[in-house]
């Protein structure tokens, strides 16, 4: 079991619960607005990052508590525990075992992937949410992801304030983190089109006329560690002008045709952009389960209510044969019959009981 037992402590509308499934297969059901998704963003918090809402930490904290929230979780024999204190309301806590540790550290726990609602715009809003979501699913395989990630970032901050001072930039300094850039950058580059050729494979393999056959692309910037490094050199002037660096693999962007289609995935219907999103989700959880080395968490919100019973049962099939542990929510438990065994929670104004 990957996640043996839960508690919340003020996050959202729980005040206090406390999940232990018994089963790889996790159903919660219950009205809207009962707080079966605050569950699951409880969850994507295992992870590095600020969740599946990408919500600001204050915001989590349940309305008229003492400000602050706390999310336990047992992963074999590791505790994890992250939240926030009420003096520190936006300012993440992380501790494994008792240790006080980075948010990073949690990428070697867990490997967490999420489908939600709100992702259902994914490929109509602008590149940055198509990269994110590339990166969980990178993140989930890769823990070292997120190490180069973070050290990028820092790196681009620092440079774009060095270009944009007052003072003229020391050309020594600005060197040392464009190599900076340059090193951890083609590291993002290549971590993201190894994912995207290896779910394309996966995709291929299984494809079947119940799914949608996603077909995915990494556009906007290619280049190995030299090339970065120079042409972060050469746009100085350019960066400086336009307040930002405009060459990166912050500037990627993800990019999905329907093969079945022939077609891109902003041109297609919303339930077609559904099932090319569950495509994907599917065939990177059957990655993860071939690797393998690190509990798999598979999060899925309203995942149930737009297939037909045929595509229902398929899906937990192929759900069930990942290996992973599974949380679903629906607003109806009938939706699930074809599951079989499985953890069934009703959840209720912050409560949370067996269904």
């Amino acid at each position: 079991m990957a996640i043996a037992r839960l508690s919340l402590t003020d996050f959202r509308n729980h005040a206090d619960a406390l999940i232990a499934p018994d089963e790889p297969m996790i159903v919660l059901s219950g009205e809207n607005g009962a707080g079966k998704t605050n569950i699951l963003e409880a969850l994507s918090l295992l992870a590095p990052g600020r969740g599946l809402r990408g919500a600001a930490l204050r915001d989590m904290a349940r309305q008229g508590g003492p400000g602050g929230f706390a999310i336990a979780a047992r992963v074999g024999d590791t505790q994890i525990g992250t939240g926030t204190d009420a003096t520190a309301p936006d300012r993440r806590q992380v501790r494994i075992d008792g240790r006080t540790a980075s948010a990073n550290a949690l990428s070697g726990l867990l490997a967490v992937s999420w489908l939600t609602p709100a992702m259902d715009r994914l490929f109509m809003d602008s590149p940055g949410g198509r990269r994110r979501f590339l990166d969980r699913l990178v993140l989930a395989r890769d823990p070292a992801h997120a190490h180069h990630s973070t050290r990028y970032e820092a790196a681009m901050r620092a440079r774009n304030a060095l270009l944009t001072g007052e003072a003229p930039p020391d050309p020594a300094w600005l060197a040392a983190l464009e190599a900076q850039m340059a090193e951890h950058g083609a590291r993002i580059d290549a971590a993201r089109r190894a994912m995207i050729a290896e779910l394309d494979t996966q995709i291929a393999a299984n494809a079947q006329a119940l799914f949608a056959q996603p077909l995915l692309e990494l556009a906007g910037w290619e280049g190995d560690e030299p090339a970065l490094r120079g042409a972060l050199a050469g746009g100085r002037a350019r960066d400086a002008a336009a307040g930002r660096t405009l060459t990166g693999p912050h500037r990627a962007d993800l990019l999905v045709r329907h093969g079945g289609k022939d077609q891109e995935a902003a041109l297609c219907s919303t339930g077609e952009q559904k099932a090319l999103l569950l495509g994907i989700t599917l065939a990177h959880a059957e990655l993860c389960r071939a690797v393998g080395g690190r509990p798999l968490v598979i999060l899925l919100d309203e995942v149930a209510a737009h297939l037909d019973p045929v595509r229902r049962a398929a899906l937990f099939e192929r759900l069930r044969a990942t290996g992973g542990q599974v949380w679903m929510t629906g607003t109806e438990p009938g939706l699930f019959e074809a599951l079989g065994q499985a953890s069934r929670l009703h959840v209720e104004a912050g409560r949370v009981t067996m269904a």
